[in-house]
Order: structure tokens, then C-alpha cells, then sequence
């Protein structure tokens, strides 16, 4: 029997009041659900000290699950760009602290996170959670959303073919 190497993902739903995160194992294919949470902050706090409890957060996960990779969703500016700021600063945060931990980082934009999970590009945040669920084998899909949509980038990086496996 061959061995295969098991490579460890983190999946980031980066936001400045919530950033969810969850952590998943793939070996040969097969996934495996380590964990999921969330990042809150709030509104009251100076912003800067917001990111800097993210950065902090983001840290101490990666510390705790010791990741190889990280898979995060590629930032789309729709129609409100100004909602998109915060979200782009928390993003920032983030890479900065993946980048100082030499973890590789995949970068996909929504419909293809939708399609990995899926299989449509149009699929709404319901089935793509239910998805997740199924997925992992979880009795209950993953709570909060941010959660959910995190553990679903690292689901793509799993399944998405131009992605080295080992």
C-alpha cells in the first residue's frame, strides 16, 4: 500500500466582524473535518484594533492546526464597494499573517467556490452549506456561515484539479 501524503487546509472567510475558519485534512482525496469557528469583533472597537484581533486570531488557529495551505475566497467588488473596504482590510490582515507563516494560499472567486461544492456556479448559500455538510459528514451544517463558506474554499482547494496534491 502506497502512502500518500495528508496536507492540511485552512479555509478563511475573511470579514471584519466575522471571520470564519475551518480546518480540513486531505489524503489521497479523501477529506477529512478537523474544525470550525469564527473571529468576531465588535463594532465599538477602533478599527484597527479589530484587525489586529484578527491577525492575532488568525495566529494562534494556525499555530493550533498547523496548516500547509490556506484557501480563501478571491475578493468581488459588486455593487456596494463601500461594504467591501472592511472586508478587504480583514483580508489584508489575513494574508499578511499567511504570507509570514509560509503558507501556500489558493485563491478562488465565489461561483468557482460554488461550483467546487455544488457543481453549479449559480447554487445560493443554502446548498452550498447543505453541501458542505454532506461533504464532511456532519449531522448539522457548519454554524456560523462564515464557517460554512470557509470550510467550502477548503473543500475547493481539495477537489479544484490545477492543485498540487502533495
Amino acid at each position: 500500500m502506497q502512502n500518500f501524503p495528508c496536507r492540511r487546509i485552512l479555509g478563511i472567510d475573511p470579514g471584519l466582524a466575522s471571520t470564519g475558519w475551518g480546518v480540513l485534512e486531505d489524503a489521497a482525496g479523501k477529506i477529512k473535518y478537523i474544525d470550525h469557528g469564527v473571529i468576531t469583533t465588535k463594532a465599538d472597537q477602533p478599527r484597527a484594533e479589530r484587525l489586529f484581533f484578527i491577525m492575532h486570531s488568525i495566529r494562534n488557529i494556525i499555530e493550533k492546526f498547523k496548516p500547509a495551505e490556506a484557501a480563501i475566497e478571491h475578493l468581488f467588488f459588486g455593487k456596494n464597494v463601500s461594504s467591501a473596504i472592511p472586508v478587504a482590510e480583514a483580508r489584508g490582515v489575513v494574508s499578511a499573517v499567511l504570507a509570514e507563516k509560509s503558507i501556500i494560499v489558493h485563491e478562488f472567486m465565489p461561483n468557482l467556490i460554488k461550483k467546487g461544492v455544488t457543481g453549479i456556479t449559480s447554487a445560493n448559500k443554502a446548498q452550498v452549506q447543505e453541501m458542505v455538510r454532506i461533504i464532511l459528514g456532519l449531522d448539522e451544517i457548519p454554524k456560523p456561515d462564515h464557517a460554512a463558506d470557509a470550510l467550502a474554499s477548503a473543500i475547493c482547494a481539495v477537489s479544484s484539479p490545477n492543485i498540487p496534491k502533495g
